[in-house]
This record gives structure tokens, C-alpha cells and sequence, in this order.
């Protein structure tokens, strides 16, 4: 029996590839050069430097940027000024679960629409638009959590068609795109100058989770209503962290690190990858093209709730499929490589596949 847990659950890069010493470096340097600034009370836009740095990143005007507490803040923030009890609201089957949780509060209608190998199945929006009025629509385009997949272009070109005739929101929730592996994703909605687009991202994913430092841009209008909600909800934002942020953005830093944490990310999804093929050959999945996570489904009567009862057992921990969508996915789960260095990863993996067998040695023919 195994001692030692390996944990794919957490959607965290594991502590050998956050960046200390850049950090570091950031933090000395913006406690000489921006310490009064970074150290007193700011504005509910968050870092000027940090959201010049980022509107020129998009190609858009400052005024259109919202640095955040990380993106999940800009998100509940935002879903609280655009969205009223009873409004219909698009989300991907499977989804975020905190993105779930956050819509569900608010007692909007969720109106589950699947996900194909290349994102969003337009058709099934399509017929979901067909029964009603839509407000708001949330898609994580790249690299998606949990599932993996990324949105191509024309169903890029479709989704904003759409949005503009029926006039919904579009929420593109990205904090992965920075971490492709091979090929880099088609260009972000955002870019397209669309006025039913609002982008979101996080250094969460690029610098580390610590820092909780993200941003909201679109049009100028919506951003000043969501800049005076934060600056009568928290006084201000953490100035802090986005002044090392800001540090490590003008100075190279976050770029080198991008580049680094591609590299090991990736060595671990082709390192899962290998380790599914051996142990677990039945599984289906979409190869992940970047990001942190792999959405794996199982043959047979496999429900992953008692599977995961069954794998805390061998000391190995994942996430089970029903937390990510509003009903089913018992024989889904969702494995985070960014948490587990390479050299475990087939260790855990065969953890899986032995709870898997004890599970249907249990189970009656």
C-alpha cells in the first residue's frame, strides 16, 4: 500500500516549477522603485502600470482594464452587475465548478450546452437560443477546465455571429492561453472588437496561484461600472502584488517564466498521456493542447465518485466528474498534470487503475 499521496486534484502547479527567484527579484524591485505606490491605498482599476502593461497585451485602452483579485473575482463581480434572477445563462457541459456554484447563487437559468473535441457544440447553442432568451453565455475558450479542449476559429466566428444577433454576453474566461504546447490558439474573441465580449485572465497561471492577481477587459462602459462596484466592496485592491506582477511583466520576467513553465507543463502531459495508455487503456480524452488539466471518461458501469473513494485508498486523489456539470458525469473525472511532477505521474496513474480493478472486483457481475 502506498504512504505518500499523489493528489491530481488540485488545478496548481506543484512548488519545483514556481518561479521564487523571479518573484523575488520582482518584489526587491518594486519595493525600491514603486514601494509608494505598492505599499498605499489604490483605485478600484487596479495597478495603472499593471493595466497599461495589459491593455497594450490586448491591444486595447486602458480604460478598458480592471486588474482583479484574480480572474474568479472579476468573474463573480461581473456576473453580479450583468445578471438578474431568472436570466438564462449558456455554460459548457462540463464547466468550472466554481463558475457553477457562483451562477447557481444567483438563481439564474444555467443552460447546459456540450462540449465537443473542439470546444462548444454550436448546433446544440443554436437550439438552446431557439427556447428563449439568452443574457450571458461563459466559455473558456483554451485549453479548457476541466475538459481539456480548446474552441476553434470558426466556432470562434459562429459564437460572436451569434452574440451579436441575439445580444448576449460573451464571458471569455482565459486564464490559460498563455500555456499552449505546440500550437498557439486561435486569436481571443476580445480581439475581434466585438461590444458583446468581456475577457478575463489571471497571473494565477502564468507567475503563481499566491500572487492573486488577475484582470477583466472589455467595453470601457461595463469596465467604469465594475471599477466603482470594487472600489465600494474592498476599499482597494492588493497593490502589492500587482506592483511585483507589474515588475516581473516590464522587466521580461513573466515571458521567461511562460516559456519554462510551458516546457515542464507539457513533459507532464505527454508523461500522463503514456501513463493513461499503459494503465488505463479504455479511457477516452481529448490530448490537451496546454493548460493544467485532462477530462477523462471510462468504459463500463464506472461511477468516479466511488472510484474516488476507492483511489483515496491508494493514496492518489482526483476530482470526480459530477462537480463539473449540472447532471451526470459519474464515469468522468479530471486529472490536473500541473500538480504532479513528471516522475510521479505513472506512479499515480497505476494507483487509479488498481482502485479501478478493486472497484469492479467488488462490484456484482
Amino acid at each position: 500500500m502506498a504512504t505518500d499521496l499523489i493528489s491530481f486534484a488540485r488545478g496548481a502547479p506543484s512548488a519545483d516549477i514556481l518561479p521564487v527567484e523571479a518573484v523575488r527579484e520582482a518584489a526587491a524591485r518594486a519595493l525600491e522603485s514603486d514601494w509608494e505606490r505598492a505599499l498605499s491605498y489604490g483605485k478600484g482599476e487596479g495597478h495603472p502600470g499593471l493595466a497599461e502593461w495589459i491593455a497594450e497585451r490586448h491591444s486595447v485602452e486602458p480604460a478598458q482594464v480592471m486588474v482583479t483579485n484574480g480572474s474568479l473575482e472579476a468573474g463573480a463581480m461581473l456576473f453580479e452587475q450583468l445578471l438578474e434572477a431568472g436570466d438564462r445563462v449558456i455554460v459548457e457541459q462540463p464547466s468550472y465548478d466554481r463558475t457553477l456554484l457562483l451562477l447557481g447563487r444567483l438563481g439564474v437559468e444555467l443552460v447546459p450546452v456540450p462540449l465537443e473535441a473542439d470546444g462548444l457544440d454550436v448546433a446544440a447553442l443554436e437550439s438552446a437560443l431557439a427556447g428563449g432568451p439568452v443574457k450571458f453565455a461563459h466559455i473558456i475558450p483554451n485549453f479548457h477546465n476541466p475538459a481539456g479542449c480548446t474552441l476553434s476559429a470558426p466556432k470562434r466566428e459562429r459564437l460572436l455571429e451569434l452574440a451579436q444577433q441575439h445580444r448576449f454576453w460573451i464571458f471569455e474566461d482565459d486564464p490559460y492561453r498563455e500555456l499552449p504546447f505546440e500550437e498557439a490558439p486561435p486569436p481571443t474573441m476580445l480581439s475581434s472588437g466585438s461590444d458583446r465580449v468581456i475577457h478575463a485572465s489571471s497571473f494565477s497561471k502564468t507567475v503563481s496561484p499566491g500572487v492573486r492577481v488577475g484582470y477583466l477587459t472589455g467595453p470601457e462602459e461595463e469596465v467604469a461600472k465594475l471599477i466603482k462596484r470594487a472600489n465600494e466592496t474592498y476599499i482597494s485592491p492588493n497593490m502589492l502584488a500587482e506592483s511585483v506582477v507589474w515588475e516581473l511583466c516590464r522587466s521580461g520576467g513573466l515571458d521567461r517564466n511562460i516559456e519554462f513553465v510551458r516546457g515542464a507543463l507539457r513533459e507532464r502531459r505527454d508523461a500522463l498521456v503514456a501513463a493513461l495508455e499503459e494503465h488505463l487503456p479504455e479511457a477516452e480524452f481529448v490530448v490537451p493542447g496546454g493548460g493544467y488539466f485532462l477530462w477523462l471518461t471510462l468504459g463500463g458501469e464506472v461511477n468516479t465518485v466511488d472510484l474516488l473513494a476507492a483511489a483515496l485508498e491508494e493514496d492518489v486523489a482526483f476530482i470526480a466528474g459530477p462537480d463539473f456539470v449540472l447532471e451526470g458525469g459519474q464515469d468522468s473525472l479530471r486529472l490536473s498534470f500541473a500538480s504532479v511532477p513528471p516522475e510521479r505521474i505513472g506512479e499515480g496513474v497505476s494507483r487509479i487503475a488498481r482502485a479501478l480493478e478493486r472497484l469492479r472486483a467488488a462490484s456484482p457481475a
